[in-house]
């Protein structure tokens, strides 16, 4: 488990690198689905013109 500390003055932060690319690549995911979803309805959309 990777974690690092960020001191900033008198606060401490531990993160946890894991979790946090964990979670970019839920959104990375998540965008490219929505992405998918929008170029289906424009080919379905340009078919129906043609």
């Amino acid at each position: 488990m990777n974690r690092t500390l960020i001191i900033d003055g008198t606060a401490v932060y531990e993160v946890d690198e894991d979790c946090m690319l964990g979670r970019r690549r839920e959104e990375d995911e998540k965008k490219i689905a929505e992405k998918n979803v929008y170029m289906e309805e424009y080919k379905k959309a340009m078919k129906r013109t043609e």
